[in-house]
């Protein structure tokens, strides 16, 4: 990489990073390479190197306009928690303030492995490994779900009481923040949640985020999830409330949001009510009220596809892709309605 190319990674400043890696990370190097893995549809990630290790920075989106989505020291804290734990992260090495780089940023030990993201990928897998990997996902979020948040002490790492409610209304606030334009089937979609909204089901860790493509796998065998990442709105609360979110990616409706091409939408994977039964038996957790659950996850996806979409337009994103995430939402707001209108 040259001097010219090092300045003009946009979100990084390397000469920085390098004085902050002397101080803070064991055996650096001293010089620093970097690579922008994904731009603008969460925090900004970079694969980081010397020559001898790799490091995985993230920070906060160019122009972000949903901060309390981008907290970098609560993802450091859930990874950092989980390390000895059931469930497979990335080994913590640093969290910064704005000191360095303007905004706060965390560093996480490079894994390797394959990261599934398109329908594509999926295309090189046999039906029966596909099937193996999305009920290994599934077993991995039932662990996480198990965790005892005193024992690795994230008990105060959220408010799990009202935690539904304040999800709704969350996700309303963001909505009023980000939109470029009126929508009624999100006023209607806000609407019935509140008025349908049930005390939670129960309390644990909730990644916030859970889908395929935020999870490394083995290169050799897609069924061994090697580490879950992007942990930026995890918190404690209602653990069927990744569940939801989780099958809501598996609707088409989602693939403009990550390009166009989904993998998590893809007709490969087991359906999700077979996908919802086996997280039933696994975690033995009532799957009774899945519609509000559903409702939920895609009001919060439209909401998220309208912040992204916002950052577009106002040319804050890194990457390509982002043209047609702004087409999800209004789709995403009916299916929501559409999972509220079935009987539970």
């Amino acid at each position: 990489m040259t001097d010219t190319d090092r300045s003009a990674l946009d979100g990084l400043d390397l000469p920085a990073l390098e004085r902050f890696f002397a101080e803070r990370v064991p055996g650096f190097a001293g010089r620093l390479s970097a690579e922008l893995l994904h731009g603008g549809r969460s925090n900004l990630t970079y694969l980081l190197g010397d020559g001898r290790h790799k490091w995985v920075l993230r920070r906060p989106p160019l122009g972000g306009l949903t901060p309390s989505a981008h907290d970098m020291g609560r993802e450091y804290r859930v990874v950092e928690a989980l390390a000895d734990s059931q469930v497979p992260v990335a080994r913590a090495v640093a969290l910064a303030g704005a000191e360095v780089l303007g905004v706060p940023f965390s560093v996480v030990e490079h894994v390797e492995g394959a990261v599934i993201r398109t329908t594509d990928q999926l295309l090189t897998l046999s039906k029966g490994d596909i099937a193996r990997c999305a009920y290994s996902l599934l077993e991995v979020l039932a662990r996480l779900h198990a965790v005892d948040a005193d024992a690795v002490g994230l008990g105060t790492f959220g408010r799990p009481h009202g935690y539904l409610a304040r999800q709704v209304r969350r996700w309303h606030d963001q909505w009023q923040r980000v939109r470029t334009r009126p929508l009624a089937d999100i006023e209607r979609l806000h609407a019935r949640l509140a008025e349908a909204c049930p005390e939670e089901s129960g309390t644990s860790i909730v990644h916030g985020d859970y889908r395929i493509d935020n999870a490394i796998l083995d290169r050799h065998d897609p069924a061994q999830v090697r580490a879950v990442v992007d942990w930026e709105m995890a918190t404690l609360g209602d653990p069927l409330a990744d569940l939801g979110l989780h099958l809501v990616y598996a609707d088409p409706a989602f693939a403009p949001v990550i390009g166009g091409s989904a993998a998590s939408t893809s007709d490969r994977l087991p359906p999700p009510a077979e996908l919802a039964q086996r997280y039933a038996t696994i975690s033995g957790r009532d799957l009774g009220r899945l519609d509000f659950y559903l409702g939920l996850g895609y009001f919060k996806i439209a909401v998220i596809a309208e912040g992204i979409h916002t950052r577009f337009q106002q040319g804050m994103t890194r990457g390509s892709g982002f043209e047609s995430v702004g087409q999800a939402v209004a789709p995403m707001a009916a299916a929501g309605l559409h999972a509220l209108a079935k009987p539970a």
